[in-house]
């Protein structure tokens, strides 16, 4: 998500951080550029102008201009107003309440509701440790109230059953019912979607919120749609009581335009994002994160979280032994290739880090992507486990045996053993050079031969 925007901005504030001393004009010109890119970023008008319109009151200030180092003082001004404009600080969930509290889901047909339903169901019980029931009232699509309950034991938590002929609000009251009989802390009401915004819809969303009395209104809105996401979104707005916005499919928007308007737009708080398809793919929006990573300074408190959750403690001290022992194999190196994945693959890790806009680029020519981890992957697991361990055995009929069992080429099977013998070397020199070395060498003294610059 926003790697467009965010590739823009890295122009600009690169040329305006070469600059030294900066006028008025100078700071005009940028901001200039800037209005360009939010508007090709598809962020509403009425949103760009008001941003350019008080980043250049900041910007053209005395504290910027006469700074030591105007042209950062530039970039942090835009990011307090892109924190801003994100709606300032994260907003949690509201769960508080006499138990069974109620999320009601809604949203157009096709946002992703149904299953952010059951992400959502999973996510409170794994991260809040809450006993979650869902329910769906789609009694209007085929085959709706089948899909969630199908998603639900997926994600391990409970749904409620189908009885045929019931009218939503007769579902909702069954739902409440079972969830206090059943000591549920939580019931997520997964509502129908219509292709618009329609009076039947209001009005059934009304009559079920009268007698659920949700905690919590959550529109769900496609980021894909753009401009059109927003607009539904006030559409929602003004006609129900909406207490958030849950973002899909940020994960193919490589725009943004959505996630900088809507808060600006419905003065709803974005609260959650889905970052994927599996059930795992969803995440609190910290807009402080979201405007790091899109000035792209990255996101490392995100990383360490996303592998606080993927990464067994007990199999990284594992692994970190080997390590310190180089007893590294190729199936070590399957495992790292697995966790990467589970962390959002390389394009999502890669938005994570600071500076790596262009490296990003780099990769996306050399093919550097998910596909290539699977293909590397399936390399690995087409050796037997002593080739794995010892790949000094792999000669060229071995080769050419992996090669036609994993779908690749021996070229393939070559750079992978290439890469397993580059990181072999890098593990030895961190091993030699021990903590005080690493400090005072850096990662440039861990690159083994070939690497630039060595």
């Amino acid at each position: 998500m926003f790697d467009a925007l965010s590739g823009r901005f890295g122009d600009i504030f690169d040329r305006l951080k070469k600059r030294g001393a900066l006028s008025e004009s100078d700071v005009g010109e940028a901001l200039h550029e800037v209005r360009i890119a939010l508007l090709e970023a598809d962020v509403a008008l009425p949103v760009v102008k008001d941003f350019v319109a008080q980043v250049r009151e900041r910007a053209t200030g005395a504290e910027v201009i006469k700074s030591v180092t105007p042209g950062q003082m530039v970039v942090k001004v835009v990011n307090d107003h892109l924190v801003e404009t994100l709606g300032d600080k994260a907003v949690p969930l509201a769960l508080s309440g006499n138990p069974p509290v109620v999320l009601m889901v809604v949203g157009l047909q096709g946002s992703g509701k149904t299953t952010t339903a059951a992400k959502l169901a999973k996510y409170l019980a794994e991260r809040e440790k809450k006993s979650v029931l869902v329910a769906s009232l789609d009694v209007q699509r085929p085959a709706a109230q089948k899909q969630l309950a199908v998603l639900a034991e997926q994600a391990g938590v409970l749904s409620l059953p189908n009885v045929a002929g019931q009218v939503p609000t007769a579902i909702a009251k069954r739902a409440l019912q079972a969830a206090r009989l059943g000591g549920n802390d939580v019931v997520v009401l997964d509502t129908a979607g219509r292709l618009h915004v329609d009076e039947a819809l209001m009005a059934e969303l009304a009559q079920v919120s009268a007698v659920a009395s949700p905690v919590e209104t959550l529109l769900v809105a496609d980021a894909l749609t753009g401009q059109d996401a927003v607009n539904s979104a006030s559409a929602f707005k003004a006609r129900v009581a909406l207490t958030g916005i849950v973002l899909t499919r940020i994960d193919g928007d490589s725009r943004g335009g959505a996630a900088l308007s809507m808060r600006a737009v419905t003065g709803c708080p974005i609260k959650l994002m889905g970052t994927g398809e599996s059930l795992d793919a969803i995440e609190p929006f910290y807009p402080e994160r979201i405007a790091s990573r899109i000035l792209g300074m990255g996101d490392v408190i995100s990383l360490v979280e996303k592998a606080a959750q993927v990464v067994e403690e007990d199999e990284a001290e594992k692994l970190a032994a080997k390590m310190e022992a180089g007893n590294f194999d190729l199936s070590d190196m399957a495992g790292q290739f697995r966790q990467m994945r589970k962390m959002g693959g390389m394009d999502g890790l890669m938005g994570l880090l600071p500076g790596v806009a262009k490296v990003k680029s780099q990769l996306a020519q050399a093919k550097v992507d998910d596909g290539m981890l699977r293909r590397q992957e399936a390399i690995i697991q087409s050796m037997t486990p002593g080739e794995r361990r010892k790949a000094k055995v792999l000669n060229s009929s071995r080769k050419r045996r992996i090669a036609a069992g994993s779908g690749t080429t021996v070229q393939d099977v070559n750079r992978l053993l290439k890469q397993f013998k580059d990181m072999t070397v890098m593990m030895k020199r961190v091993r030699k050079m021990g903590k005080k070395g690493l400090a005072r060498h850096g990662l440039p003294g861990m690159m083994p031969p070939g690497f630039p610059g060595h």
